[in-house]
């Protein structure tokens, strides 16, 4: 049997058996429905931060087109009723049915509301006031309105920036860390997930067998392509219904991110789940019960953790600080750092390829290493091999 079929058909086996399991089913599932009520909660509140429900009662009815216009250019959509007839509109504000009462005659109203109010709500209400008030007194002064209006649209600031605010950075900030998100849950679960299939095959000896037929290099090479392909399709499953149900709930434009992001999470996913797969499948072969294999994974594991929490706070603080500069291009860091600099749009073409270059590098290397302690240490039963006992057959 040739190499490549001895491979192909570990992988299949790993592959096929995990995504029967209901632990696979279950957690796609779940993690689904914890992205869905995340985007619609999002939504939600988007909604509610562009949407305000003012009550006009009196003379304050005349104010509702000029509200209305004045809010469109603070990016608010300003729904307005005449409460003036009806029950008692402060209980509507009191039940949350309006976000603010409006009463009373120019140059003087009041605005009641159920907690501290709306800042931008106060600042167009203000707004508009004093257009009411200088309107009028213009009018009395003979002078028409109309000219002023015009004399002052020619008046303005033109701004220059130094630094233009990206107007989707936002979107491209939130994108960062889900992608983050998911590639540290794929690289921590999917590769905790290789080291438990070593030490179960081990423990039972089922690997004895195996390796009668099979080299070591072979049954390792072919269980991370296995289970890789397993945590790749979640992944894409995943993304696919994220981006779908962020386009439908118009939380993200999908039309300007989705096919990047898609490729960046299966690039960075495959050289880190091969990066640390190798490593878990080697610190498993190291132990023969799963009761000790926590002990070998953690320093693994707490790589993971470390690179994502410390990612998370340094691309939210300073994505283009040298910092997090210099962590995403080292490999152990890479896979989930870079990938969300990228989104963020803050790394340039070389800092990419000079962080892929370096992962591929890793990845020779640690293939090779893990290989080695994988092929001495797996056939070993009883107590744990030490790492220097392994390297050194």
């Amino acid at each position: 049997m040739t190499s490549a079929r001895a491979v192909s058909l570990v992988a299949k086996r790993e592959f096929v058996t995990k995504v029967r399991t209901r632990s696979f089913l279950i957690g796609t599932a779940v993690i689904i429905a914890v992205l869905a009520g995340y985007v619609v909660l999002q939504s939600v509140l988007f909604d509610d931060q562009q949407r305000s429900v003012v009550g006009l009662s009196g003379q304050a009815t005349q104010l509702a087109d000029p509200l209305k216009d004045k809010a469109k250019a603070f990016g608010i959509e300003l729904e307005t009723r005449d409460v003036t007839t009806g029950g008692n509109p402060e209980d509507q504000v009191r039940d949350g049915s309006l976000d603010a009462l409006v009463t009373g005659a120019p140059p003087v109203l009041k605005m009641i509301v159920k907690g501290s109010g709306d800042e931008v709500l106060t600042t167009v209400l203000n707004d508009v006031l004093r257009q009411q008030v200088l309107v009028a007194q213009l009018a009395e002064a003979g002078i028409a309105p109309q000219e002023v209006a015009q004399s002052l649209a020619k008046v303005g600031v033109e701004v220059t920036a130094l630094e233009p605010v990206d107007p989707q950075r936002g979107q491209r900030l939130a994108i960062g860390l889900i992608v983050a998100a998911l590639l540290y849950y794929s690289l921590l679960v999917y590769g905790t997930m290789v080291a438990q299939g070593v030490v179960e095959e081990k423990s039972s000896r089922v690997v004895e067998i195996l390796l009668a037929t099979l080299r070591p290099w072979q049954l390792l090479l072919g269980k991370v392509i296995g289970l890789g392909a397993v945590g790749l399709l979640q992944l894409l499953v995943i993304s696919t219904v994220g981006l779908g149900l962020s386009s439908a709930f118009d939380v993200i434009d999908v039309s300007a991110f989705g096919g990047a992001v898609l490729l960046t999470g299966v690039l960075w996913y495959l050289l880190g789940f091969f990066l640390y797969a190798t490593v878990f499948a080697a610190a498993a072969s190291l132990v023969s019960r799963q009761e000790e294999l926590q002990s070998v994974l953690t320093p693994i594991s707490m790589t993971i953790i470390v690179a994502f929490v410390a990612g998370i706070n340094l691309m939210i603080g300073s994505p283009s600080g040298s910092t997090v500069t210099v962590l995403s291009l080292l490999p152990p860091f890479a896979p989930i750092l870079m990938p969300g600099r990228m989104a963020l749009g803050v790394a340039p073409a070389w800092q990419v390829l000079l962080a892929v270059a370096l992962a591929l590098l890793a990845i020779a290397a640690i293939t090779w290493l893990g290989g080695k302690v994988y092929a001495n240490a797996v056939l070993r039963t009883g107590a744990r091999v030490k790492l220097r006992e392994a390297l050194r057959t």
